[in-house]
């Protein structure tokens, strides 16, 4: 008999065996842990999988992103006013996010409080749609929620003001 078990950041559901989805996701957190470079010299000499180095204005949303708490969503906006830059220049970092899940840009929706981009996707219409649903889901297991036209509900309860 199974029992019924939560990882830290994804729900396991009853069941013998975890999902191969669940089990790529955890790997990914692990992964994403072990390598994210601390240290001015491991950040100076870091390359994403396609060889460029990481600017230090992403360095700075990355940074942020990870102080944002589990069950709560920024906008863009907020996130361009605590790490600089601007809310498309920030949207650009968390689109180019080698560290995610570890660095949590699924927790930046937009300034309207549409659940907003994740992996260079714009809401269910966009290219194949599947990572906004991915992202939804995300933020469903942490406990946020959004409407079926993609609107966050309850946002005096789940939006973070750093």
């Amino acid at each position: 008999m199974s029992e019924r078990t939560n990882s830290r950041y994804f729900q396991v559901c009853n069941t013998d065996t975890p999902s191969e989805d669940t089990v790529r996701k955890e790997r990914q957190m692990k992964t994403a842990s072990t390598i994210f470079p601390e240290t001015i010299q491991e950040r100076d000499t870091f390359r994403t999988k396609s060889g460029k180095p990481i600017t230090p204005h992403q360095w700075a949303v990355y940074d942020f992103a990870l102080t944002i708490p589990k069950g709560k969503v920024i906008t863009y906006k907020d996130v361009a006013g605590s790490a600089g830059g601007s809310p498309r220049s920030v949207g650009n970092a968390l689109r180019n996010n080698p560290f995610s899940p570890y660095v949590p840009c699924h927790r930046v929706i937009a300034s309207n409080h549409f659940v907003g981009g994740f992996f260079g996707e714009w809401g269910k219409d966009h290219k194949t749609g599947t990572r906004y649903n991915e992202k939804v889901e995300i933020l469903s297991q942490e406990g946020v929620r959004f409407s079926d036209n993609g609107r966050l509900l309850s946002p005096d309860e789940v939006l973070w003001k750093p």
